[in-house]
């Protein structure tokens, strides 16, 4: 097959990526792939050290990046960090939004019950997780109804589809997450044009420092039984890695989904798929 056909369909070069949450373990590996496919990547984050040591590397590799400190919660900040984007880049094209995570206050378990979780935790798990995301559409999302084009694309959870155990608020957040998904590609695409795609992935079950500790036991390093069991319902056999979704973002952003829109992907190998028996 001739490469040149395939670039005009997967071609990501001179585009302006804005992703959030790109310093942690999941995306690290995606942010890094666009930069190499000639995007332009701008890096939001609460910790914006981290963000430039990301963004010093991927410029040592060629690519091209800009590490903006934001909190996804702060619409003035992020109006703020819009203008810069726009000063400094001229546009943008895709926005990711990776930011999330859940917190070990808003976790059931045998010392933590369901009717004592603190209000304050499941906010913080809500906004982190679904406001975020809406406040990061309205903001950038305006400049790509502007545009009439540009691709958002939601980092939802396998929580969302199959609520799991332990993890009300995180469950609930990523449901919103999914839910938003799907009205916001109806509204972008009818409201200002159908060359704004919205979609969301939903990976599985990956190895992070965020749940690391409802997976490893801490004294022996072997799985704990959560990790068993959700090990045991994966086809695959495996937890995730962050190439994983390299190839799935890469799609979901390129010409090559051009008529993929509100749709939620699964990546979770196979979990999703699985009856249990």
């Amino acid at each position: 097959m001739d490469p040149e056909y395939l670039n005009e369909w997967f071609d990501l070069r001179g585009r302006v990526a804005v992703v959030t949450g790109g310093t942690g373990g999941l995306l690290r590996a995606t942010v890094k792939a666009l930069a190499r496919c000639g995007v332009a990547v701008v890096l939001l984050a609460r910790n914006v050290e981290r963000a430039r040591r990301l963004a010093r590397e991927l410029e040592g590799e060629g690519g091209r990046a800009l590490a903006l400190q934001a909190d996804v919660t702060d619409r003035e900040r992020l109006e703020a960090v819009a203008a810069e984007v726009d000063r400094v880049l001229g546009r943008v094209d895709f926005l990711i939004n990776g930011a999330g995570g859940n917190r070990p206050e808003a976790t059931t378990g045998a010392d933590r019950s369901f009717f004592d979780l603190p209000v304050e935790a499941i906010r913080g798990v809500l906004d982190l997780n679904f406001t975020g995301a809406l406040l990061c559409s309205q903001v950038f999302g305006r400049r790509m109804a502007e545009q009439r084009e540009g691709v958002i694309l939601n980092i939802s959870s396998m929580a969302a589809l199959r609520p799991l155990t332990r993890i009300p608020a995180y469950s609930a957040a990523k449901a919103a997450l999914t839910n938003f998904t799907q009205w916001l590609a109806v509204h972008m695409a009818q409201e200002y044009s159908p060359r704004i795609r919205v979609n969301a992935i939903a990976p599985g079950f990956f190895l992070t420092e965020q749940n690391r500790y409802l997976l490893v036991d801490e004294a022996t390093g072997d799985w704990t039984p959560r990790g068993k069991t959700i090990l045991a319902h994966t086809p695959m056999g495996r937890f995730g890695e962050p190439e994983d979704v390299v190839g799935t973002v890469m799609w979901l952003l390129s010409p090559g989904a051009t008529f993929v829109t509100g749709v939620v992907v699964p990546v979770d190998g196979g979990f999703s798929a699985f009856g249990g028996v």
